[in-house]
């Protein structure tokens, strides 16, 4: 059974998707006027553990994540830097999918962007026109609340002291205030337009996703993800137009991720805590996956607050399953095969399932996987893992892994060539009982990330990535 918290109804809910054993997701993309920052992979991660959970579940999941690359933010941007929107945007296009590959998040299967789904939002704007839930004014084209109901369920908003005459044309505004939003906007000297059959203009920002969600996913669909900013205006909007334009339910089920903040303190330019992905792993030479770790470790409904200290954490326990994989792999064990050892299999899977399943509780899913590796390391202190339990136990950590994807694909670790050399000098140094040429040159290994251990059946080595 799986439960996520809904927050159109503020609670856990056992979920089933609409059709059977196929969920349809649509998580909000990025606006691409700038290059995307860590807090938005936070949502970005949490979004991917969704879907990766789902299918280790054996669901098929069709993902839809838009591109929004026509929005007051990217007009600005375009209009600044004196291009072209389309020429603007392409930038962050690509740095996007770049970041999504460097932190193994699993593509979607579709990424719609807005400018090239202008029609779809016509045919939509058109029918709430003539259904009355729409009117023109002064060449724009607005969304009238009151006409619908059911405004404000989502975000739990008090409107009943509404005027009807508010109305605002940003894409974002006050989040303490409802109002009538504009789902077309009349074209401005200098910005983009496009001429259509509701006159000329560009669509804002709440129409974009109600028209890319609906033509991949159908009127009525399973699961819709973002941050709890988007909670209100841009959810809310969509829910609106959405379902006064179908007459149907929108969504089933809404998953918000919480913020993140670094050091304490909200993430901004102006308080030199706002860190790129690129400021981390190109800079400061993280590991990405230790990245991926620290923000997929905590709850997706909670805070998250991104230091350094919690970061070195994130990449010791990182070395600590990599250390565990690399005994598995290197070490001599007896022929065999444990039946108690089996039983851990199906037990740790078990409470790394369970706990996924409770609204993606990834403490629990990350306690299991732990202990497990604790338990086979005792085994292996003792002599006691035999060979067929090793090869199982490798396999069952990278399974799980598909699920986390915190380890980089399975392959033989590659040494640079220049450092071969001294490690087999190391090993004639330490045959000749030249210990302090022997200690130096695994000093020197060491700080090129290679760490050497002595075994009774040789040096064995292995490479360990830095914090920086």
């Amino acid at each position: 059974m799986i439960q996520f918290f809904n927050t159109l109804n503020g609670k856990k809910e056992i979920f089933v998707p609409l059709v059977p054993g196929h969920v349809k997701l649509y998580t909000c993309g990025p606006t691409v006027y700038d290059y995307a920052h860590i807090g938005n992979f936070r949502a970005y991660i949490f979004e991917d553990l969704l879907k990766r959970f789902l299918k280790f579940c054996g669901f098929r999941v069709t993902h839809v994540m838009n591109i929004t690359d026509v929005d007051d933010k990217t007009i600005r941007g375009a209009k600044a830097k004196g291009v072209d929107l389309n020429a603007y945007t392409t930038e962050y296009i690509r740095a996007f999918f770049a970041d999504l590959e460097v932190l193994r998040i699993d593509p979607a299967d579709h990424y719609p962007r807005a400018t090239e789904h202008i029609p779809d939002m016509v045919r939509i704007i058109k029918a709430l026109i003539e259904k009355g839930f729409a009117y023109r004014k002064e060449g724009s084209i607005y969304f009238s609340i009151a006409k619908f109901p059911g405004y404000g369920k989502l975000s739990k908003i008090d409107v009943e002291e509404l005027q009807s005459t508010e109305r605002v044309e940003s894409d974002e505004y006050e989040k303490e205030h409802a109002r009538d939003f504009a789902l077309w906007k009349a074209p401005k000297p200098g910005e983009p337009f496009w001429e259509t059959e509701i006159g000329p203009g560009r669509p804002g920002w709440h129409i974009e996703c109600s028209a890319m969600s609906s033509k991949y996913l159908g009127q009525t669909f399973d699961i819709h993800c973002g941050g709890m900013d988007n909670i209100f205006p841009h959810h809310e909007n969509e829910i609106a137009q959405s379902e006064a334009y179908s007459g149907e339910p929108f969504v089933r089920f809404w998953l918000h991720c919480h913020h993140l903040i670094v050091d304490g303190e909200k993430m901004a330019k102006s308080k030199g805590n706002f860190f790129l992905l690129r400021d981390l792993t190109e800079t400061r030479k993280i590991d990405p996956m230790a990245i991926r770790y620290l923000l997929l470790s905590t709850h997706y409904r909670k805070v998250l607050n991104f230091t350094f200290e919690a970061l070195g954490q994130a990449q010791s326990a990182l070395q600590r399953i990599k250390d565990f994989l690399y005994e598995l792999e290197n070490r001599s064990f007896s022929q065999g095969k444990s039946s108690e050892v089996q039983k851990l299999f199906r037990k740790t899977e078990g409470k790394f399932k369970d706990g996924l399943a409770d609204d993606l509780n990834v403490s629990q899913a990350m306690t299991a996987l732990f202990d497990f590796v604790k338990k086979i390391n005792v085994l292996i202190k003792q002599e006691k893992l035999l060979a067929d339990d090793a090869k199982d136990a490798l396999s069952f950590v990278y399974s799980l892994n598909e699920v986390l994807a915190i380890l980089p694909p399975k392959q033989e670790p590659s040494l640079p060539d220049a450092l071969l050399p001294k490690i087999r000098e190391r090993e004639r140094a330490r045959k000749d009982r030249n210990f302090k040429l022997a200690d130096q040159l695994r000093k020197e290994l060491e700080e090129a990330g290679v760490v050497l251990e002595d075994t009774k059946d040789g040096v064995r080595w292995k490479i360990v990535k830095k914090t920086g």
